[in-house]
């Protein structure tokens, strides 16, 4: 049996999460896909944007918040929810994209 480096036995777990397609929200169309998700309090949400214009996204909870810097097209956006409950992600630049966030 051949054995693999240690680097690569390290880094295929984090190359697995990177590539997991239930933490990646695409932002086509002036919206969230998918528009609702549910994860563990800790994971991030990676937002690929997939359109031609800017998106800019934010949380504005009691309990969690952030607010990113406007993204061109093909810009990602990685974002950490580090407490539970549920949250509207939302863009300030089309206000009608709304993304429910579940975390548990």
């Amino acid at each position: 049996m051949k054995k693999l480096p240690l680097a690569i036995l390290m880094l295929a777990p984090m190359a697995a999460f990177a590539a997991d397609p239930a933490h990646t929200i695409v932002q086509k169309g002036r919206r969230f896909h998918p528009g609702e998700v549910t994860i563990n309090r800790g994971e991030s949400l990676t937002f690929t944007n997939e359109d031609e214009f800017i998106h800019q996204i934010y949380v504005d909870s009691d309990s969690f918040s952030f607010d990113s810097d406007e993204k061109a097209p093909g810009e990602l956006i990685t974002e950490t929810f580090t407490e539970s409950g549920t949250f509207q992600v939302r863009c300030h630049i089309h206000p009608k994209m709304r993304l429910t966030v579940n975390v548990r």
